[in-house]
């Protein structure tokens, strides 16, 4: 009896593995979902490298105790040298890490202007009843929006290189609250992403559209996000500074 009992625990705890093993269907459509959003930023020329996600009790997958980006920053010190736009790696990440975040690496291919969200929302408004040529949008729950732009470009001298930490740098985003441009040595999140707190980031300008020189954008997205800081500092009684 003894035997069929541990027979019949064998089979059932066989029979549990594969239940958990299985997955709903909702979530194999999400999973493709989430799968075709990354192939269309790869295919748009973001180079991709997997990130942290939400863990429990709103930490980072990480683990790193007092996390300061948690489910924000890249897996890997070789983010930069990682992040590749080709399809089969991709496909590979999503489908081995299926909770993963994916950062995009800028000013290789393209920048990232990131202005609070009511600024966003404001310059966005008016870029597109003034006919400019606007990109991918995206936008993150937190409060903040981000315009995917071409890159400054690659200058043969190397002096010539704007580094990212001349207006942010994305462990010290909290030191910018206006206009923050992301260029060479920086990353964003790109969507669809998840953040702790069932917040994310998602598209409201998917990657089909063309990457716009920055300059065309800049003059608005800065008056904005001018504008949004004064309001906060009227509100909190500080100065905060546009750039550092």
């Amino acid at each position: 009896m003894s035997g069929d009992a541990g027979g019949r625990t064998g089979r059932q705890g066989k029979l549990s593995q594969w239940l958990r093993g299985r997955r709903p269907k909702e979530a194999a459509a999400q999973d493709r979902g989430r799968e075709a959003l990354l192939l269309a930023a790869a295919e748009a020329g973001l180079p991709l490298a997997p990130a942290a996600h939400p863990g429990p009790d709103y930490r980072c997958s990480c683990d790193r105790v007092g996390c300061p980006t948690p489910a924000r920053h890249p897996v890997s010190f070789a983010w930069q040298t990682q992040s590749t736009t080709d399809r089969a790696q991709i496909e590979r990440w999503a489908r081995h890490q299926p909770q993963a975040n994916f950062i995009t690496a800028t000013g290789m291919v393209h920048d990232v202007l990131d202005v609070p969200l009511e600024a966003g929302r404001e310059a966005l408004e008016r870029l597109l009843s003034a006919g400019i040529e606007v990109g991918p949008v995206a936008v993150s729950d937190d409060g903040r929006m981000l315009f995917f732009t071409l890159t400054r470009g690659t200058p043969e001298d190397e002096d010539e290189w704007w580094p990212c930490e001349l207006d942010c740098h994305p462990e010290t985003m909290d030191e910018h609250p206006g206009l923050r441009w992301h260029c060479r040595g920086s990353y964003v999140l790109v969507p669809p992403a998840r953040l702790p707190g069932d917040q994310s980031v998602h598209w409201v300008r998917g990657p089909e559209h063309p990457l716009p020189d920055p300059l065309t954008l800049l003059e608005v997205l800065t008056d904005a996000g001018a504008r949004h800081v004064g309001e906060e500092a009227d509100h909190t009684g500080a100065a905060w500074p546009l750039r550092r």
